[in-house]
């Protein structure tokens, strides 16, 4: 569980959430809007707010008392990487009261490429440290709610229960699975986003009479099917777009304005700069938001995601235990299956034979030799195993880690992506 000082549930707001795309607020009167105390229950604005958010105000769709909502709203973002990063900077921008944001990570490097709320100073910085820094910096108005732990089956009903928005920035299905859940129980919305290489998908579940993300992926792809963004790489700017699509729709659930993206799901492909929509029916008969669910409690993602394999897990080797075989002069076939522009970043003395190509290449190979396969990270190559196993190969392991275990354990001034 959370601790009392990150519990949400100790900073509640003024009024419980009124805003809501399924039934948008009627236009605010005149008295309403005649000053910025012309709300009751909502702090006014003051007058260095007032000339902040002017932009919005002059907005029809918006107003004073637009503003005032999205002063008041609790908006939770799991998750500040790719798609939390601009989710964060625009909300923050925009106002919302309360910002709270769940993450464990420290600011890596390679996050820089496309997680724009950090700089090159703040590597090796907690991740929500420096998102509470910048976001003072760019709206002092906004109180951050720091989550510094991981979501969890256990701490989610807990830390989701204290919002009004729920905005999934995750990376992994666990994640993903858990937020959807977490929200169909408690009946809070769930801005959905996600990116992949150069595609990007949103949608808003979990609202009234709307689907949740069981009803569009029931069940998770089996493990190693779909790799991740650190595998198959990212557009750096598609996060940006997605993300600021998700802080879009946050803030006209908020103010109660437009149409939502409730029973769509649209897609966007920077490759060729197209978006597409598909519709995405509410599943009468599914376990979570269904009228006859059978899903009450949270189960086990870990389990649920990523089932283990068992007796026939991949057989491994570590990186110091193949520098050893090496060194010894042994019989070992060193097999890469990155693709070859990978390759030319870095690389071990191998045979380079992309994952794709290995079913086409096995009469290459000798199954007399011991074999270690390798790619970046060791999912790849995790994947080529199982397979050369099936095939018949008995003398065959995954080098743990991939090749950028190997650069920190054995040779660090290998160059790492």
């Amino acid at each position: 569980m959370t601790s009392k000082k990150n519990d949400t549930r100790h900073t509640p707001a003024p009024e419980p959430f009124r805003g809501g795309a399924s039934a948008p607020p009627a236009a605010p009167s005149r008295a309403e809007d005649a000053g910025p105390g012309g709300i009751r229950g909502i702090p006014p604005l003051g007058e260095e707010e007032t000339a902040r958010y002017g932009r919005h105000m002059v907005l029809p769709e918006v107003t004073l008392r637009g503003q005032l909502e999205i002063k008041r709203a609790r908006v939770l973002i799991v998750g500040a990487g790719g798609l939390g990063s601009p989710t964060v900077l625009y909300l923050a921008a925009a106002g919302v009261g309360r910002l709270g944001i769940v993450d464990d990570d420290a600011v890596d490097l390679t996050n820089l490429q496309r997680q724009i709320l950090y700089g090159t100073a703040d590597v090796g910085r907690p991740k929500i440290d420096a998102a509470i820094a910048r976001i003072r910096d760019l709206n002092p108005n906004v109180t951050v709610i720091p989550h510094r732990t991981r979501l969890t089956r256990e701490n989610a009903l807990d830390v989701l229960s204290g919002y009004d928005v729920v905005v999934d920035g995750s990376d992994n299905f666990p994640t993903r699975y858990l937020v959807n859940d977490a929200c169909a129980v408690l009946g809070k919305p769930d801005v959905y986003g996600s990116v992949f290489r150069f595609e990007g998908q949103a949608s808003v579940f979990g609202l009234a009479d709307g689907p949740c993300y069981r009803c569009l992926y029931p069940e998770p792809p089996p493990p190693g099917v779909v790799p991740s963004c650190a595998e198959a790489g990212v557009l750096g700017v598609l996060p940006g777009i997605i993300g600021s699509i998700q802080a879009a729709e946050t803030i006209k659930l908020i103010i109660g304005r437009g149409e939502i993206l409730k029973g769509r799901l649209l897609l966007f492909d920077a490759l060729v700069m197209k978006f597409r929509e598909l519709k995405v029916p509410k599943n009468p008969a599914c376990p979570v938001c269904g009228p006859q669910r059978t899903t009450r409690e949270l189960p086990d993602y870990e389990d649920f995601c990523d089932a283990p394999a068992g007796p026939s897990a991949t057989p491994e080797i570590t990186p110091r235990e193949l520098k050893a075989r090496l060194d010894a002069g042994g019989d070992t076939l060193v097999i890469d299956v990155r693709e070859p522009h990978e390759n030319r970043i870095c690389r071990l003395d191998a045979l380079l034979i992309p994952l794709a190509e290995i079913p086409s290449r096995l009469d290459d190979l000798d199954r007399s030799r011991d074999i270690v396969v390798y790619c970046r990270t060791g999912i790849r190559s995790a994947a080529a195993v199982a397979f050369l196993t099936q095939a018949g190969f008995t003398r065959v392991w995954n080098l743990r880690g991939g090749i950028l275990a190997w650069a920190d354990e054995i040779d660090p001034t290998m160059p790492k992506y």
